[in-house]
């Protein structure tokens, strides 16, 4: 009787208790059917497969940016290998064709040279310096090092400490004669002064201690168009922290294009100026 009487107290089910538990099956969140069951309605998740694609693109990302910079380190090594076995191969640097004036050859008159000796002197003062530039390099390759020289960057066994420049142009002609005074202060000993010239024609070369004490003997000096540096061949090494006095006078033309000391031109009522 208990239970028949349990039975008669359950409240009669409803068309509306029906909709709401429809609702609530559907995922519309136990509201009637309508726009604001739509948009209260349950959004689309990210599913497992659509995680595991954004892994595999962000993986293959990856991936590729570090072969990229493996094949850029790749080919920067190359470069250098190729340009070291080039070296090599070019074998001593010459100083002829380059405009640099060192050795007998390339001596003003009056100035340690009699004008109209044999060309047989020159030709053997310019044997010598080849013999000396070999002696030099077989040097340099019994250390298996290349020589400061023919490196891509400049040594660091000297430091520049101040630059005094003048320049004298010549629009007549487009030409141009300068002297620097370069102070250096020597980190490692060494008798060789690279320095970067190119497309200059120089006429002397002095190199001084401290700007009072007595200069340095200059050995010869030549051009390397490789690397376009300007090198100083001293008769003996610079001593380490002390100061020397870079002195050098030279002329070159004002170049027609976007290189070093150039001209350029503009049209003004016709006149070109």
């Amino acid at each position: 009787m208990a239970l028949e009487e349990k039975r008669e107290k359950r409240p009669p089910v409803t068309p509306m208790m029906i909709e709401e538990e429809a609702a609530l099956r559907n995922g519309s969140r136990g509201l009637p059917p309508g726009p604001w069951a739509e948009a209260a309605g349950p959004r689309p998740r990210t599913t497992e497969r659509h995680i595991a694609v954004h892994k595999r693109l962000v993986l293959g990302f990856a991936v590729s940016i570090l072969a990229l910079l493996a094949v850029t380190m790749i080919a920067v090594l190359l470069s250098v290998r190729f340009e070291e076995c080039g070296t090599a191969a070019d074998g001593p640097p010459r100083a002829s064709g380059n405009g640099s004036l060192s050795g007998a050859a390339r001596q003003q008159p009056g100035a340690g040279q009699t004008p109209g000796r044999p060309e047989e002197e020159a030709r053997g003062g310019e044997a010598a310096e080849e013999e000396e530039e070999e002696d030099e390099e077989e040097e340099w390759q019994r250390r298996r090092e290349l020589p400061p020289w023919a490196r891509p960057r400049l040594p660091r066994h000297l430091r520049p400490l101040h630059y005094n420049l003048m320049l004298s142009a010549f629009m007549e002609n487009f030409t141009f004669s300068g002297e620097v005074n370069v102070q250096l202060e020597v980190r490692n000993a060494s008798r060789y002064i690279v320095l970067h010239a190119h497309r200059m024609h120089i006429e002397a070369v002095r190199v001084a201690e401290d700007k009072l004490a007595g200069g340095v003997r200059v050995a010869r000096t030549f051009f390397y168009p490789q690397t376009q540096v300007f090198v100083v061949v001293l008769n003996r090494s610079l001593e380490v922290q002390r100061s020397y006095n870079l002195k050098i006078i030279y002329n070159a033309l004002i170049e027609n294009e976007l290189l070093g000391f150039f001209r350029s031109s503009y049209v003004l009522h016709g006149e070109r100026r």
